[in-house]
Protein backbone atom coordinates (compact mmCIF):
# COMPACT_ATOMS: atom_id res chain seq x y z
CA UNK A 1 0.00 0.00 0.00
CA UNK A 2 1.06 4.01 -0.90
CA UNK A 3 3.19 5.63 1.49
CA UNK A 4 3.72 8.50 -0.62
CA UNK A 5 1.76 10.66 -2.34
CA UNK A 6 3.28 9.83 -5.34
CA UNK A 7 2.90 6.32 -5.23
CA UNK A 8 -1.35 6.41 -5.34
CA UNK A 9 -0.70 6.73 -8.95
CA UNK A 10 2.09 4.83 -9.83
CA UNK A 11 0.80 1.98 -8.22
CA UNK A 12 -2.78 2.05 -9.74
CA UNK A 13 -0.67 2.23 -12.67
CA UNK A 14 0.61 -0.48 -11.92
CA UNK A 15 -2.40 -2.71 -10.90
CA UNK A 16 -4.40 -1.20 -13.68
CA UNK A 17 -2.45 0.63 -16.37
CA UNK A 18 -5.58 1.32 -18.71
CA UNK A 19 -8.35 2.69 -16.48
CA UNK A 20 -8.99 6.24 -17.00
CA UNK A 21 -7.66 8.45 -14.27
CA UNK A 22 -8.33 11.98 -15.13
CA UNK A 23 -10.82 13.59 -17.32
CA UNK A 24 -11.04 17.28 -18.15
CA UNK A 25 -13.39 18.24 -20.78
CA UNK A 26 -12.66 15.82 -24.14
CA UNK A 27 -9.28 14.81 -22.86
CA UNK A 28 -8.76 11.82 -20.61
CA UNK A 29 -5.62 10.41 -19.16
CA UNK A 30 -4.71 6.15 -18.20
CA UNK A 31 -3.36 5.68 -15.34
CA UNK A 32 -0.31 4.53 -17.46
CA UNK A 33 -0.09 7.83 -19.13
CA UNK A 34 -0.34 9.89 -16.03
CA UNK A 35 1.86 8.03 -14.12
CA UNK A 36 4.30 8.52 -17.33
CA UNK A 37 3.84 12.11 -17.39
CA UNK A 38 4.19 12.39 -13.69
CA UNK A 39 7.64 10.44 -13.76
CA UNK A 40 8.84 12.97 -16.81
CA UNK A 41 7.95 16.12 -15.52
CA UNK A 42 9.06 15.12 -11.51
CA UNK A 43 13.02 14.28 -13.74
CA UNK A 44 12.64 17.32 -15.29
CA UNK A 45 11.76 19.26 -12.65
CA UNK A 46 15.21 17.85 -10.68
CA UNK A 47 17.28 18.69 -14.25
CA UNK A 48 16.00 22.50 -14.35
CA UNK A 49 17.83 22.69 -10.65
CA UNK A 50 14.76 21.37 -8.02
CA UNK A 51 16.38 19.85 -4.79
CA UNK A 52 14.65 18.27 -1.91
CA UNK A 53 12.06 20.17 -0.08
CA UNK A 54 11.59 23.26 -2.81
CA UNK A 55 8.86 24.92 -3.04
CA UNK A 56 6.75 24.83 -6.21
CA UNK A 57 3.89 26.87 -6.60
CA UNK A 58 1.05 25.75 -9.05
CA UNK A 59 -0.85 28.40 -9.92
CA UNK A 60 -3.69 27.09 -12.62
CA UNK A 61 -7.39 26.28 -12.71
CA UNK A 62 -8.07 22.49 -12.68
CA UNK A 63 -6.68 20.96 -15.79
CA UNK A 64 -4.90 17.91 -16.56
CA UNK A 65 -1.54 19.85 -15.62
CA UNK A 66 -2.51 20.86 -12.65
CA UNK A 67 -2.79 17.71 -11.57
CA UNK A 68 0.30 16.29 -12.93
CA UNK A 69 2.30 19.31 -11.47
CA UNK A 70 1.22 18.40 -8.05
CA UNK A 71 2.01 14.64 -7.89
CA UNK A 72 5.29 15.51 -10.14
CA UNK A 73 6.47 17.70 -7.39
CA UNK A 74 5.55 15.15 -4.78
CA UNK A 75 7.75 12.43 -6.92
CA UNK A 76 11.06 14.86 -7.52
CA UNK A 77 11.08 15.01 -3.33
CA UNK A 78 9.83 18.89 -3.76
CA UNK A 79 6.86 20.53 -2.07
CA UNK A 80 3.66 21.74 -3.79
CA UNK A 81 2.15 24.82 -2.73
CA UNK A 82 -0.97 25.01 -4.86
CA UNK A 83 -2.54 28.58 -5.07
CA UNK A 84 -6.18 29.27 -5.44
CA UNK A 85 -6.51 30.54 -9.11
CA UNK A 86 -9.22 33.10 -7.99
CA UNK A 87 -6.42 35.13 -5.72
CA UNK A 88 -5.17 38.23 -6.77
CA UNK A 89 -1.48 39.21 -7.96
CA UNK A 90 -0.92 40.60 -4.80
CA UNK A 91 -2.63 37.69 -2.63
CA UNK A 92 -0.16 35.58 -4.62
CA UNK A 93 2.68 37.39 -4.32
CA UNK A 94 2.45 37.00 -0.95
CA UNK A 95 2.30 33.11 -1.18
CA UNK A 96 5.62 33.07 -3.51
CA UNK A 97 7.26 35.25 -1.20
CA UNK A 98 6.40 33.77 2.10
CA UNK A 99 7.52 29.97 0.89
CA UNK A 100 10.32 31.06 -1.19
CA UNK A 101 8.93 29.52 -4.13
CA UNK A 102 11.83 27.96 -6.49
CA UNK A 103 9.38 27.44 -9.53
CA UNK A 104 6.15 28.24 -10.09
CA UNK A 105 3.88 26.67 -12.55
CA UNK A 106 0.83 29.07 -14.13
CA UNK A 107 -0.21 30.20 -17.63
CA UNK A 108 0.71 33.10 -20.06
CA UNK A 109 -1.93 35.23 -19.55
CA UNK A 110 -1.81 34.62 -15.29
CA UNK A 111 2.50 35.02 -15.59
CA UNK A 112 2.01 38.66 -17.27
CA UNK A 113 -0.44 39.55 -14.46
CA UNK A 114 2.34 38.99 -11.78
CA UNK A 115 4.75 40.46 -13.86
CA UNK A 116 5.57 43.60 -11.07
CA UNK A 117 5.35 40.78 -8.36
CA UNK A 118 7.41 38.53 -9.83
CA UNK A 119 10.14 40.80 -9.34
CA UNK A 120 10.33 40.71 -5.93
CA UNK A 121 10.65 37.07 -5.52
CA UNK A 122 14.09 36.89 -5.08
CA UNK A 123 14.24 32.75 -4.57
CA UNK A 124 12.04 32.23 -7.87
CA UNK A 125 14.10 30.97 -10.64
CA UNK A 126 11.91 29.46 -13.05
CA UNK A 127 8.32 29.72 -14.29
CA UNK A 128 6.74 26.95 -16.33
CA UNK A 129 4.11 27.99 -18.86
CA UNK A 130 1.65 25.36 -19.46
CA UNK A 131 0.37 27.40 -22.73
CA UNK A 132 3.76 27.83 -23.99
CA UNK A 133 6.32 30.86 -23.94
CA UNK A 134 6.22 33.74 -26.33
CA UNK A 135 9.02 36.03 -27.10
CA UNK A 136 8.04 39.11 -25.16
CA UNK A 137 7.23 37.10 -21.81
CA UNK A 138 10.86 36.29 -22.14
CA UNK A 139 11.68 39.79 -22.21
CA UNK A 140 9.47 40.80 -19.83
CA UNK A 141 10.11 38.40 -16.78
CA UNK A 142 13.60 38.22 -14.98
CA UNK A 143 13.06 34.34 -14.51
CA UNK A 144 13.72 31.58 -16.52
CA UNK A 145 10.25 30.94 -19.15
CA UNK A 146 10.07 27.25 -19.53
CA UNK A 147 6.75 26.10 -21.65
CA UNK A 148 5.47 22.88 -20.39
CA UNK A 149 5.71 20.89 -23.56
CA UNK A 150 9.35 20.88 -23.50
CA UNK A 151 9.58 19.26 -19.85
CA UNK A 152 7.11 16.94 -21.00
CA UNK A 153 9.30 15.68 -23.50
CA UNK A 154 12.89 15.81 -21.71
CA UNK A 155 14.44 12.26 -21.89
CA UNK A 156 14.17 10.59 -18.66
CA UNK A 157 17.00 12.00 -15.87
CA UNK A 158 18.76 9.44 -13.95
CA UNK A 159 18.95 11.22 -10.21
CA UNK A 160 16.41 11.18 -8.16
CA UNK A 161 15.92 12.46 -4.10
CA UNK A 162 15.16 10.07 -1.90
CA UNK A 163 11.82 10.76 0.03
CA UNK A 164 10.39 9.23 3.31
CA UNK A 165 6.83 9.41 4.23
CA UNK A 166 7.28 11.82 7.20
CA UNK A 167 8.80 14.65 4.71
CA UNK A 168 7.18 17.36 3.91
CA UNK A 169 4.97 17.57 0.43
CA UNK A 170 2.77 20.41 0.23
CA UNK A 171 2.06 23.78 1.90
CA UNK A 172 -1.67 24.82 1.77
CA UNK A 173 -2.57 28.55 2.26
CA UNK A 174 -5.17 29.05 4.60
CA UNK A 175 -6.31 32.47 6.26
CA UNK A 176 -5.32 33.59 9.31
CA UNK A 177 -6.73 35.72 12.38
CA UNK A 178 -3.91 37.68 12.06
CA UNK A 179 -4.32 38.55 7.86
CA UNK A 180 -2.17 36.94 5.55
CA UNK A 181 -2.60 33.76 4.85
CA UNK A 182 -0.58 30.89 6.44
CA UNK A 183 1.05 27.72 4.83
CA UNK A 184 0.14 24.36 6.67
CA UNK A 185 2.89 21.80 6.40
CA UNK A 186 1.52 19.04 5.38
CA UNK A 187 4.05 15.47 5.45
CA UNK A 188 3.00 12.21 3.11
CA UNK A 189 2.19 10.54 5.59
CA UNK A 190 -0.70 13.33 6.41
CA UNK A 191 -1.85 13.17 2.92
CA UNK A 192 -1.65 9.24 2.49
CA UNK A 193 -3.36 8.17 5.54
CA UNK A 194 -6.17 10.93 5.23
CA UNK A 195 -6.66 9.06 1.85
CA UNK A 196 -6.91 5.68 3.29
CA UNK A 197 -9.31 7.03 6.07
CA UNK A 198 -11.52 8.74 3.76
CA UNK A 199 -11.83 6.41 0.78
CA UNK A 200 -12.50 3.27 3.88
CA UNK A 201 -15.94 5.24 5.27
CA UNK A 202 -17.09 6.05 2.11
CA UNK A 203 -16.20 2.90 0.18
CA UNK A 204 -14.29 3.94 -2.53
CA UNK A 205 -13.27 1.53 -5.55
CA UNK A 206 -12.27 1.33 -8.99
CA UNK A 207 -15.64 1.47 -10.31
CA UNK A 208 -16.12 5.68 -8.54
CA UNK A 209 -16.29 7.85 -10.88
CA UNK A 210 -15.70 11.43 -8.59
CA UNK A 211 -16.28 14.67 -10.00
CA UNK A 212 -13.63 17.90 -8.64
CA UNK A 213 -15.90 20.71 -8.50
CA UNK A 214 -13.42 22.27 -5.57
CA UNK A 215 -10.16 24.28 -6.12
CA UNK A 216 -7.53 21.91 -5.47
CA UNK A 217 -5.68 24.74 -3.42
CA UNK A 218 -8.17 23.44 -0.78
CA UNK A 219 -7.63 19.74 1.10
CA UNK A 220 -11.05 19.24 0.76
CA UNK A 221 -10.71 19.79 -3.38
CA UNK A 222 -7.16 17.59 -2.81
CA UNK A 223 -9.15 14.98 -1.05
CA UNK A 224 -10.97 13.95 -4.42
CA UNK A 225 -7.54 13.19 -6.06
CA UNK A 226 -6.09 11.26 -3.10
CA UNK A 227 -8.80 8.90 -2.57
CA UNK A 228 -9.58 8.27 -6.13
CA UNK A 229 -6.25 7.26 -7.01
CA UNK A 230 -5.51 5.43 -4.26
CA UNK A 231 -8.28 2.78 -5.32
CA UNK A 232 -8.02 3.01 -9.04
CA UNK A 233 -10.96 5.37 -9.47
CA UNK A 234 -11.64 8.23 -12.04
CA UNK A 235 -11.50 12.15 -11.33
CA UNK A 236 -14.00 14.16 -14.03
CA UNK A 237 -12.17 17.95 -13.45
CA UNK A 238 -14.73 20.77 -13.60
CA UNK A 239 -13.77 24.17 -13.83
CA UNK A 240 -18.10 25.32 -13.53
CA UNK A 241 -19.62 28.96 -14.01
CA UNK A 242 -23.16 28.19 -13.15
CA UNK A 243 -24.25 25.23 -10.77
CA UNK A 244 -26.26 23.84 -13.77
CA UNK A 245 -23.16 22.99 -15.60
CA UNK A 246 -22.44 20.82 -12.18
CA UNK A 247 -25.73 19.04 -12.61
CA UNK A 248 -25.42 18.41 -16.51
CA UNK A 249 -22.12 16.95 -15.86
CA UNK A 250 -23.53 14.44 -13.27
CA UNK A 251 -25.50 13.22 -15.85
CA UNK A 252 -23.17 13.15 -18.71
CA UNK A 253 -19.91 11.94 -16.84
CA UNK A 254 -22.17 8.92 -14.92
CA UNK A 255 -20.75 10.16 -11.70
CA UNK A 256 -20.54 8.40 -8.79
CA UNK A 257 -19.46 10.46 -5.94
CA UNK A 258 -19.89 14.27 -5.96
CA UNK A 259 -18.29 16.47 -2.76
CA UNK A 260 -19.33 19.78 -2.24
CA UNK A 261 -19.16 23.14 0.33
CA UNK A 262 -22.89 23.72 1.93
CA UNK A 263 -23.35 26.91 -0.39
CA UNK A 264 -23.00 25.18 -3.51
CA UNK A 265 -25.45 22.58 -1.93
CA UNK A 266 -27.86 25.22 -0.76
CA UNK A 267 -27.94 26.31 -5.35
CA UNK A 268 -28.25 22.95 -6.06
CA UNK A 269 -31.23 22.12 -4.30
CA UNK A 270 -32.71 24.67 -6.29
CA UNK A 271 -32.45 23.39 -9.18
CA UNK A 272 -34.30 21.03 -11.92
CA UNK A 273 -31.70 17.88 -11.54
CA UNK A 274 -31.64 16.01 -14.93
CA UNK A 275 -33.52 12.37 -14.37
CA UNK A 276 -29.63 11.07 -15.59
CA UNK A 277 -27.78 13.31 -13.14
CA UNK A 278 -28.61 11.08 -9.86
CA UNK A 279 -28.61 7.66 -11.93
CA UNK A 280 -25.23 6.53 -10.79
CA UNK A 281 -24.57 8.93 -7.97
CA UNK A 282 -23.99 6.55 -5.34
CA UNK A 283 -22.59 9.11 -2.63
CA UNK A 284 -22.13 12.89 -1.80
CA UNK A 285 -20.48 14.55 0.81
CA UNK A 286 -20.55 18.05 2.55
CA UNK A 287 -18.03 20.01 4.78
CA UNK A 288 -16.24 23.62 5.02
CA UNK A 289 -19.56 24.38 6.76
CA UNK A 290 -22.93 23.06 8.47
CA UNK A 291 -25.18 22.52 6.11
CA UNK A 292 -29.03 23.70 7.06
CA UNK A 293 -31.23 21.19 8.27
CA UNK A 294 -33.73 22.04 5.27
CA UNK A 295 -31.11 21.68 2.89
CA UNK A 296 -30.16 17.79 3.80
CA UNK A 297 -33.87 16.78 4.13
CA UNK A 298 -34.26 18.43 0.24
CA UNK A 299 -31.22 16.05 -0.74
CA UNK A 300 -32.70 13.24 0.98
CA UNK A 301 -35.45 13.65 -0.95
CA UNK A 302 -34.35 14.48 -4.25
CA UNK A 303 -31.77 11.45 -3.75
CA UNK A 304 -33.53 8.57 -1.78
CA UNK A 305 -30.75 5.98 -3.22
CA UNK A 306 -27.87 8.56 -2.11
CA UNK A 307 -25.74 8.15 0.44
CA UNK A 308 -25.49 11.35 2.65
CA UNK A 309 -22.01 12.41 4.42
CA UNK A 310 -21.78 14.85 6.38
CA UNK A 311 -18.28 16.12 7.50
CA UNK A 312 -16.03 18.16 9.45
CA UNK A 313 -12.77 19.06 9.21
CA UNK A 314 -9.64 21.55 8.71
CA UNK A 315 -6.84 22.13 7.09
CA UNK A 316 -4.54 21.34 10.24
CA UNK A 317 -5.69 18.02 10.20
CA UNK A 318 -7.13 17.48 6.84
CA UNK A 319 -10.68 15.66 8.36
CA UNK A 320 -12.29 14.88 11.74
CA UNK A 321 -15.78 13.96 11.18
CA UNK A 322 -18.12 12.11 9.47
CA UNK A 323 -21.94 11.51 10.20
CA UNK A 324 -22.83 8.15 8.67
CA UNK A 325 -25.70 8.38 6.42
CA UNK A 326 -27.63 6.27 8.43
CA UNK A 327 -27.43 8.64 11.42
CA UNK A 328 -29.05 12.02 9.13
CA UNK A 329 -32.69 11.38 9.98
CA UNK A 330 -31.98 10.98 13.45
CA UNK A 331 -28.56 13.89 13.90
CA UNK A 332 -29.62 16.03 11.20
CA UNK A 333 -27.10 18.51 12.49
CA UNK A 334 -24.56 16.34 14.31
CA UNK A 335 -20.45 16.50 12.89
CA UNK A 336 -20.45 12.84 13.61
CA UNK A 337 -17.75 11.05 15.31
CA UNK A 338 -13.99 10.90 14.55
CA UNK A 339 -12.83 9.08 10.93
CA UNK A 340 -11.06 5.94 11.24
CA UNK A 341 -7.33 6.05 12.51
CA UNK A 342 -8.20 10.12 14.08
CA UNK A 343 -9.05 10.57 18.05
CA UNK A 344 -11.04 13.91 18.39
CA UNK A 345 -11.55 14.86 22.10
CA UNK A 346 -13.44 17.64 23.71
CA UNK A 347 -11.06 19.65 26.15
CA UNK A 348 -11.94 22.53 28.25
CA UNK A 349 -9.39 25.19 28.40
CA UNK A 350 -6.97 23.47 31.13
CA UNK A 351 -7.02 20.34 28.96
CA UNK A 352 -9.80 18.40 31.33
CA UNK A 353 -12.47 16.36 28.98
CA UNK A 354 -15.92 18.02 28.55
CA UNK A 355 -18.77 16.13 30.50
CA UNK A 356 -21.10 15.34 27.76
CA UNK A 357 -23.27 18.07 26.13
CA UNK A 358 -20.72 20.84 27.63
CA UNK A 359 -19.18 23.30 25.14
CA UNK A 360 -15.44 22.63 24.68
CA UNK A 361 -12.53 22.91 21.74
CA UNK A 362 -12.72 19.76 19.27
CA UNK A 363 -9.15 18.71 19.82
CA UNK A 364 -7.70 16.47 17.03
CA UNK A 365 -4.92 13.94 17.99
CA UNK A 366 -3.42 10.98 15.13
CA UNK A 367 -1.10 10.75 12.51
CA UNK A 368 -3.08 13.26 10.46
CA UNK A 369 -2.29 16.17 12.04
CA UNK A 370 -0.56 18.55 10.44
CA UNK A 371 3.78 19.50 10.91
CA UNK A 372 2.58 23.03 11.53
CA UNK A 373 2.55 26.34 10.06
CA UNK A 374 5.37 27.75 7.30
CA UNK A 375 7.71 29.85 9.13
CA UNK A 376 5.13 30.79 12.16
CA UNK A 377 6.70 29.33 14.87
CA UNK A 378 3.90 31.74 17.20
CA UNK A 379 0.72 30.58 15.22
CA UNK A 380 1.90 27.16 15.22
CA UNK A 381 2.62 26.94 19.07
CA UNK A 382 -1.25 28.57 19.57
CA UNK A 383 -3.12 26.17 17.15
CA UNK A 384 -0.51 23.21 17.56
CA UNK A 385 -0.19 22.28 21.19
CA UNK A 386 0.40 19.65 23.64
CA UNK A 387 -2.39 17.24 24.92
CA UNK A 388 -2.65 15.59 28.12
CA UNK A 389 -0.59 12.04 28.32
CA UNK A 390 -2.58 9.67 29.63
CA UNK A 391 -0.05 7.36 30.02
CA UNK A 392 2.94 8.59 32.32
CA UNK A 393 5.78 6.12 31.49
CA UNK A 394 5.46 7.59 27.83
CA UNK A 395 8.10 9.85 27.36
CA UNK A 396 7.54 13.25 25.83
CA UNK A 397 4.98 15.15 24.69
CA UNK A 398 2.35 14.37 22.18
CA UNK A 399 1.20 17.14 19.67
CA UNK A 400 -2.34 17.83 18.55
CA UNK A 401 -4.07 20.32 16.68
CA UNK A 402 -6.69 22.98 18.92
CA UNK A 403 -8.78 23.48 16.55
CA UNK A 404 -10.70 26.33 17.54
CA UNK A 405 -13.77 25.40 17.35
CA UNK A 406 -16.64 24.81 19.81
CA UNK A 407 -18.62 21.60 20.11
CA UNK A 408 -20.48 19.79 21.96
CA UNK A 409 -20.13 15.56 22.32
CA UNK A 410 -23.86 13.60 23.35
CA UNK A 411 -23.83 10.53 25.45
CA UNK A 412 -23.84 8.76 22.44
CA UNK A 413 -20.53 10.34 21.60
CA UNK A 414 -21.81 12.05 18.20
CA UNK A 415 -20.26 16.08 17.89
CA UNK A 416 -22.11 18.84 17.36
CA UNK A 417 -20.78 22.19 15.97
CA UNK A 418 -21.66 24.87 17.96
CA UNK A 419 -19.09 27.78 16.77
CA UNK A 420 -15.75 29.28 16.08
CA UNK A 421 -13.81 30.82 18.49
CA UNK A 422 -11.95 33.47 16.75
CA UNK A 423 -13.13 35.99 13.96
CA UNK A 424 -12.63 34.15 11.06
CA UNK A 425 -15.42 34.45 8.47
CA UNK A 426 -16.43 31.47 6.65
CA UNK A 427 -18.77 32.24 3.85
CA UNK A 428 -18.82 30.40 0.68
CA UNK A 429 -16.90 27.24 1.44
CA UNK A 430 -13.59 29.88 2.52
CA UNK A 431 -12.32 30.49 5.17
CA UNK A 432 -11.69 34.11 4.96
CA UNK A 433 -9.33 36.66 7.62
CA UNK A 434 -11.41 40.12 8.14
CA UNK A 435 -7.87 41.85 8.90
CA UNK A 436 -6.68 40.90 5.09
CA UNK A 437 -10.28 42.60 3.62
CA UNK A 438 -9.79 45.76 6.01
CA UNK A 439 -6.07 46.15 4.87
CA UNK A 440 -7.23 46.85 1.78
CA UNK A 441 -9.95 49.33 2.53
CA UNK A 442 -7.47 50.92 4.18
CA UNK A 443 -4.87 51.41 1.66
CA UNK A 444 -7.37 52.74 -0.47
CA UNK A 445 -7.05 56.58 1.85
CA UNK A 446 -10.70 56.66 2.11
CA UNK A 447 -11.06 55.29 5.60
CA UNK A 448 -10.06 55.67 8.71
CA UNK A 449 -11.24 52.61 10.68
CA UNK A 450 -12.61 49.41 8.57
CA UNK A 451 -13.71 46.26 10.19
CA UNK A 452 -15.13 43.45 8.44
CA UNK A 453 -17.35 41.17 9.81
CA UNK A 454 -19.40 37.74 9.02
CA UNK A 455 -23.12 38.11 9.58
CA UNK A 456 -25.27 34.58 9.00
CA UNK A 457 -26.22 33.85 5.74
CA UNK A 458 -29.23 31.48 5.11
CA UNK A 459 -27.25 30.25 1.78
CA UNK A 460 -23.41 31.28 1.92
CA UNK A 461 -22.70 30.50 5.87
CA UNK A 462 -21.87 34.12 6.59
CA UNK A 463 -22.17 37.45 4.33
CA UNK A 464 -19.30 39.91 4.80
CA UNK A 465 -20.39 43.16 5.78
CA UNK A 466 -18.18 45.72 5.97
CA UNK A 467 -18.38 49.04 8.29
CA UNK A 468 -16.17 51.75 7.49
CA UNK A 469 -15.67 55.52 8.81
CA UNK A 470 -14.79 57.91 6.23
CA UNK A 471 -11.85 59.96 6.63
CA UNK A 472 -12.26 63.68 7.74
CA UNK A 473 -13.14 65.61 4.86
CA UNK A 474 -13.54 62.97 2.46
CA UNK A 475 -16.53 62.22 0.36
CA UNK A 476 -16.82 58.26 -0.18
CA UNK A 477 -19.85 56.33 -1.61
CA UNK A 478 -20.34 52.49 -1.65
CA UNK A 479 -19.70 52.22 -4.72
CA UNK A 480 -16.76 54.22 -4.78
CA UNK A 481 -14.93 52.34 -1.89
CA UNK A 482 -15.51 48.76 -3.62
CA UNK A 483 -14.59 50.21 -7.27
CA UNK A 484 -11.18 51.25 -5.40
CA UNK A 485 -10.89 47.65 -3.86
CA UNK A 486 -12.48 44.98 -6.11
CA UNK A 487 -9.40 45.03 -7.99
CA UNK A 488 -7.29 43.83 -5.46
CA UNK A 489 -9.87 41.26 -3.80
CA UNK A 490 -10.90 38.14 -5.00
CA UNK A 491 -14.65 37.83 -5.70
CA UNK A 492 -15.31 35.72 -2.85
CA UNK A 493 -13.69 38.32 -0.14
CA UNK A 494 -16.01 41.72 -1.30
CA UNK A 495 -18.04 42.80 0.85
CA UNK A 496 -22.27 42.37 -0.03
CA UNK A 497 -22.52 45.76 2.05
CA UNK A 498 -20.95 48.93 3.76
CA UNK A 499 -22.09 50.57 6.25
CA UNK A 500 -20.66 54.08 6.84
CA UNK A 501 -20.78 54.98 10.97
CA UNK A 502 -18.96 57.91 12.98
CA UNK A 503 -17.77 55.89 15.45
CA UNK A 504 -17.24 52.01 16.50
CA UNK A 505 -17.98 50.32 19.83
CA UNK A 506 -14.12 49.78 21.55
CA UNK A 507 -13.89 47.44 24.54
CA UNK A 508 -12.26 48.34 28.04
CA UNK A 509 -8.54 48.20 25.94
CA UNK A 510 -9.78 50.10 22.91
CA UNK A 511 -10.14 47.97 20.88
CA UNK A 512 -12.99 47.83 18.47
CA UNK A 513 -15.62 45.23 20.13
CA UNK A 514 -16.06 43.19 16.60
CA UNK A 515 -19.10 40.90 18.64
CA UNK A 516 -20.47 43.76 19.48
CA UNK A 517 -20.58 45.36 16.44
CA UNK A 518 -22.01 42.29 14.69
CA UNK A 519 -24.86 42.23 17.09
CA UNK A 520 -25.59 45.44 16.68
CA UNK A 521 -26.02 45.10 12.73
CA UNK A 522 -27.71 41.97 13.10
CA UNK A 523 -30.12 43.48 15.25
CA UNK A 524 -30.38 46.68 12.68
CA UNK A 525 -31.24 44.04 10.14
CA UNK A 526 -33.81 42.40 12.06
CA UNK A 527 -35.51 45.41 13.21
Amino acid sequence: MAELLHDLIFESASRSPSQTALKYKSSTLTYAELAERTEHLSRALIDIGVEKQDRIAIYLPKCLENVIAIFAASAAGAVFVPINPALKSHQVSHILLDCEAKVLITTQGKCRALNAALGYCVDLQSVILTDGVDSEDVEMHAQRLIPWDELIASPLSSRVHRVIDSDMVSLIYTSGSTGDPKGVILSHRNMVTGAKSVAQYLNNGPSDRILAVLPLSFDYGMSQLTTAFLVGASVVLINYLLPMEVLNTLAQERITGLAAVPPLWNLLVELPWPAEAAANLRYITSSGGVVPVETTELLRQMLPKTEIYLMYGLTEAFRSTYLPPEQIEKRPTSIGKAIPNAEVLVLRSDGSPCAADEPGELVHRGSLVAMGYWNDVEATGQRFRPIPNRVDAIPGEEIAVWSGDIVKQDSEGYLYFLRRDDDLIKTLGYRVSPNEIEEIFYRSGLVSEAVALGIPHTTIGQSIVLVAIPKNGVEVTEKLLLDECKQRLASYMMPAEIIFRSALPTNPNGKVDRKQLALEIMESVSA
